[in-house]
């Protein structure tokens, strides 16, 4: 009547859940951190009639017509930009007719820059063609306004103001 049961249930009792494995919270954390993404390439055979903005990269080997803006910009040996380039970092092979401004800019051999330059650090290596101005800025990126615009013949002695170019030298006496 009043015996023990000594029989094991069949079947073991529901274990409680366990917290996630680190496997999973590894998971979770790379979806907060941003993954380093590839350039976004405009390719050779490739023509914008327009703005282009990226928040990356951009690698730019066919023709835009009109402004671009990324945080690093490669102009390649068969790529065009007419308009105004900014980035933190330009690195040109190619053509642009317009301004740059930038944190660093460097025009590599075959380059072929027609506009005024605004930058923190400038490289020009040889056979690369720069026609402009050139302003230093601590932040170029902040500053609005053209390079002309903060030269004057009064800040430059020896500068004439109807001089076509920002090299010419006036003097009064005649060359012998």
């Amino acid at each position: 009547m009043f015996t023990k049961n000594n029989k094991t249930p069949a079947t073991p009792p529901p274990e409680p859940p366990q917290k996630p494995v680190p496997a999973q919270d590894a998971i979770r954390g790379a979806a907060t951190k941003p993954a380093a993404r590839a350039a976004s390439i405009i390719c050779a055979d490739m023509k914008i009639n327009g703005s282009v903005t990226s928040e990356g990269a951009l690698q730019i080997d066919g023709i835009v017509d009109g402004d671009v803006s990324a945080t690093d910009i490669t102009i390649g040996a068969s790529g065009q930009i007419t308009g105004e380039v900014k980035a933190e970092v330009v690195k040109v092979k190619g053509r642009i007719k317009g301004s740059i401004r930038a944190r660093k800019v460097e025009l590599e051999t075959g380059a072929h820059v027609k506009g005024d330059i605004v930058h923190s650090s400038l490289q020009i290596q040889s056979n690369a063609v720069f026609e402009g101005q050139v302003k230093h800025a601590d932040d170029p990126l902040k500053e609005t306004g053209p390079v002309a615009a903060t030269q004057t013949s009064e800040s430059k002695p020896g500068m004439s103001s109807a001089a076509p170019g920002p090299y010419s030298i006036s003097s009064s006496s005649p060359l012998s």
